[in-house]
């Protein structure tokens, strides 16, 4: 429960702060599905040249809605939420640098590989928030043992 005291939001702070890990975990196995189908419509897109290669909107809603609800994460819980912060700005800057190389390999006339580095970047992304939101179901056994 947050301290009424230390709220930055207040009302948002209330409603959405004791769910906000696993609204995390929710956004970031929407971004590896939409992430999938980005690829899909790149890999169709790419057909018709590579100026015809365009951002997929459901990956940058789950891409942004990532990046601001771990900038609100980090408003409540500071070193979780910085390590968080970290990871998902990594892993947006992979999304970015990977749609630029989908580009230029389809101005190559090279089929379009799968974006990798986005992937192990949203899956470092995925251990932390899945981390974050499930530790519950292995805490008596992590504190038997710690």
């Amino acid at each position: 429960m947050v301290d009424p005291s230390v709220a930055l939001f207040g009302p948002l702070d209330t409603l959405v702060a004791p769910y906000i890990e696993f609204v995390l975990l929710a956004l970031v196995l929407l971004n590896f599905v939409s992430r999938r189908v980005a690829h899909g419509q790149h890999v169709e897109q790419a057909e018709d040249g590579p100026e015809a290669i365009t951002r997929h909107p459901f990956h940058s809603f789950t891409s942004w809605g990532l990046i601001l609800a771990s900038f609100y994460f980090l408003t409540l819980h500071h070193h979780a939420g910085m390590v968080l912060s970290t990871l998902v700005i990594g892993t947006y800057l992979a999304d970015f640098f990977e749609f630029e190389a989908r580009k230029v390999e389809a101005r190559e006339g090279h089929g379009l590989d799968r974006p990798k580095g986005a992937l192990v970047a949203a899956s470092f992304t995925f251990l932390y928030v899945g981390y974050l939101s499930v530790f519950f179901l292995i805490e008596p056994l992590w504190s038997a043992v710690i």
